[in-house]
């Protein structure tokens, strides 16, 4: 790819840029649009259907509002921010040269990453609190207004700022091809090689690793706290009085929950950093096979991961209150006097 360095000043030589949602070399654009623009609005409708859906829902049957309640709730939010993309992804797509603007160039890969940090910094949060609930015998949900304010703007600030240099270093770029027209791309233009790849390794540990450690940890002690449960031994505390840990089923139920969610996430997240460190490789590793249709696909495999997390959160926690709020009726057992069952459909 050309680049026209009257176009930019930063020009960097040897340097090739990757052209992300503008695919410059459709052979049959309409026809690979139209199926382009189909399953990534499926993915759209369903996902927003599903997160207010089951945000709905987790309101509903958490009456008594808790942490993990708000934990959760801001999950569907960061899933809803993720989908609210789509419609520029699907601009770009049909009109293939950048013409959205600057501001849209920095918000779009911006809001995705930032999406997928708070999504699993979120994850980790709920197993600490869950840890942290069991190990002080929480039974009774409670809600800490001041806790739970702080985490949530510790969430938000600090995946803004992990990701604040794909704001700053995506830019509207135009670019010459061979007997084609001058079109735009929106690419990443960092100001040196060093800078991107220190970035991408912060990153990917702050992000990433970090939350995946604290959720092993977390997990792993949870663990361990069930065995011991039903090995019926006690914690060894110098204390007369101290007391054996207690897990309800609610808190195994959820930690299953969790585990199914944060396995789902590690799948369908892989693929978009494998690319994306192909798409950095490209200036290292002589220019490795990737296109922008690729990139698409990749991130509309991730995107499905939120419509997946709201239906397996409802299918896991609430069977009977999703069908209600599918269906707006159960089938409930009513006792006739002589002892015989019927069924009747309540209303929610």
């Amino acid at each position: 790819m050309d680049i026209n360095p009257q176009a930019h000043p930063l020009l960097l030589r040897n340097f090739s840029y990757f052209s992300f949602f503008s695919e410059l070399h459709h052979s049959d654009h309409g026809a690979t649009t139209i199926v382009e623009t189909l399953a990534i609005t499926v993915v759209f409708l369903v996902s927003v259907a599903a997160n207010v859906g089951a945000a709905a829902l987790v309101t509903w049957e958490r009456r008594l509002l808790a942490n993990k309640t708000i934990l959760t709730l801001n999950l569907f939010v960061a899933d809803l921010l993720f989908v609210s993309m789509i419609p520029l992804i699907v601009a770009v797509r049909w009109t293939v040269s950048w013409t959205l603007g600057y501001a849209a160039c920095h918000t779009v890969l911006y809001v995705i990453c930032m999406s997928g940090c708070v999504t699993i910094t979120t994850l980790a949060s709920i197993s600490v609190e869950r840890v942290r609930a069991i190990l002080r015998l929480q039974t009774v949900s409670t809600l800490n207004p001041r806790m739970v304010t702080a985490t949530l703007l510790f969430i938000w600030a600090f995946s803004a700022l992990t990701c604040i240099p794909l704001s700053l270093f995506f830019t509207v770029m135009e670019v010459d091809f061979p007997e084609q027209e001058r079109m735009h791309i929106c690419t990443l233009m960092w100001p040196d090689t060093s800078g991107e790849v220190m970035w991408n390794v912060a990153f990917a540990a702050l992000c990433f690793l970090l939350p995946g450690c604290v959720l092993v940890v977390s997990y792993s002690k949870i663990l361990q706290i069930v065995k011991s449960c039903r090995e019926g031994l006690r914690p060894r505390d110098s204390q007369p009085d101290a007391l054996q840990y207690h897990v309800s089923r609610q808190d195994m139920k959820l930690f299953r929950t969790l585990l199914v969610l944060v396995l789902s996430f590690l799948i369908m997240w892989s693929p978009i950093f494998i690319v994306t460190f192909l798409i950095l490789a490209r200036n290292f590793l002589g220019h490795p096979y990737v296109t922008s249709t690729m990139f698409f696909w990749v991130v509309t495999f991730t995107m499905i991961n939120s419509a997946l997390n709201p239906i397996l959160y409802s299918v896991c926690q609430f069977k009977s209150g999703w069908r209600r709020l599918c269906c707006r009726s159960v089938v409930a057992p009513l006792t006739k006097p002589g002892g015989s069952v019927r069924m009747r459909g309540i209303q929610p």
